[in-house]
């Protein structure tokens, strides 16, 4: 416990906040971490470079290419990351080995992904979460998955749904917990679309046919994750806000709020409270979008720092599950990874270094004046002596891009 500390300690005291629960409390928060930021989002099922709907930018050296690859680059990256960990996969990692090119994605099986079990089990990670992976491949017919017009294209995606639900069984039984299972698609039309209620109707039907097998809902969460619009399908997405949040309540599954995934002017931030009025649990992807859903590495700012407040002061740690979404092949992609986690965890400390029962006293008794200056005053706390305690604690060190760097030049150059 270093000296810095324990003046910070002493100042937060001063204001009713307890340094050592909020270091204790973060300890428990899970966060999932999406591994396609290591490989940009190519996978292992020959569906090759991020198509439909999906594009990653950079060429920075290094990209993991195998299994065995990004497995160690996780495995390093996690090392330098603090605070408990859950993987994220997309169906597409799947290690297929003498399969590959014999079984496509309607017919995946646990057995393909039990290298992951195998792998997080190593690590001591607290789960895997998971998401089917409707992009990339030859069945995206004309930008269209689940409210394709084709039926055969339709019933190939809810075949793969299906089997990626038992998969998500699997990981919960394996990893002793549950499995938040994420159905994403890129469906929609680039120009104005004649016809805005068919798609939208054989959706409805796609998903109803996917949520029909018979479920452990103790084990998995099934969430849907809308979106504004995407690459090629610019003016219209199937998949809306309004659409997913509907058909999310009507069948009690979880609507996941991704937050470069709305206008300019919305605000995930303001929209955890106002489900939580009605869900017991939210999924989250956490990125940073650039004048649109642009997949930057989060970093620290204004918008995440509100995200975790909303969780925090809530008292939603246990009920919003936190994932991380983004992808960026310009930079060294540990470094990205890492960055992004940190914030993550950053902004999550800051929240729970606020007087928030306070603040909301005063709210509550329309005292804001002095709620407005609380809310001012506590910026100028000594957060950053409570980070860095925190890093020490959880076995991380605050400087972590050197050893980036020795990683890079012992490894990742050499690929």
């Amino acid at each position: 416990m270093g000296l810095y500390y324990n003046v910070a300690k002493e100042r937060f005291a001063e204001s009713g906040i307890d340094c050592e629960k909020a270091i204790e409390k973060l300890k428990e928060i899970p966060l999932s971490v999406h591994c396609w930021q290591g490989d940009d989002v190519v996978g292992f099922d020959g569906g090759g470079a991020a198509s439909g709907g999906i594009q990653t930018t950079g060429n920075y050296p290094g990209r993991a290419r195998t299994p065995e690859e990004l497995m160690a680059d996780i495995e390093k990256a996690f090392s330098l990351m603090p605070g408990k960990k859950r993987l994220n996969l997309h169906a597409s990692y799947a290690i297929l080995g003498d399969d590959l090119g014999k079984t496509d994605r309607d017919a995946y099986e646990p057995k393909h992904f039990a290298p992951w079990v195998a792998f997080a089990k190593k690590l001591g990670l607290d789960g895997i979460d998971f998401n089917p992976t409707m992009f990339s491949h030859e069945k995206v017919k004309n930008g269209l998955s689940l409210s394709s017009p084709d039926e055969e294209i339709r019933t190939f995606w809810v075949r793969h749904c299906q089997a990626c639900i038992r998969i998500a069984e699997y990981f919960a039984t394996e990893m002793n917990g549950h499995c938040m299972m994420n159905i994403w698609i890129p469906d929609g039309f680039k120009d104005v679309p004649a016809d805005r209620l068919s798609p939208r109707l054989r959706l409805k039907k796609s998903l109803d046919d996917i949520l029909s097998v018979d479920y452990d809902r103790s084990k998995v969460s099934i969430a849907v994750e809308s979106k504004v619009f995407g690459i090629g399908v610019e003016s219209y997405t199937v998949g809306s806000n309004e659409f997913y949040q509907n058909y999310a309540a009507k069948n009690q599954i979880c609507c996941l709020l991704d937050n470069g995934h709305y206008h300019p002017t919305e605000v995930v931030s303001d929209k955890i409270p106002a489900l939580l009025a009605f869900y017991d649990k939210i999924a989250l992807h956490v990125t940073r979008g650039v004048r649109w859903d642009s997949d930057h590495v989060v970093l620290y700012e204004d918008e995440l720092k509100e995200i975790a407040k909303e969780i925090v002061r809530n008292d939603a740690t246990d009920k919003v599950m936190i994932g991380l979404d983004y992808f960026d092949a310009s930079i060294n992609r540990l470094s990205a990874w890492v960055t992004g986690q940190r914030a993550m965890e950053k902004a999550l400390l800051y929240a729970l270094l606020l007087p928030n029962d306070k603040m909301k006293e005063l709210q509550e008794k329309s005292e804001f004046t002095e709620l407005m200056v609380l809310q001012e005053e506590v910026k100028d706390l000594p957060f950053g002596a409570v980070w860095e305690e925190y890093l020490d604690r959880t076995g991380v060190r605050r400087d972590y891009f050197n050893e980036i760097k020795k990683y890079e030049n012992e490894v990742l150059r050499l690929r």
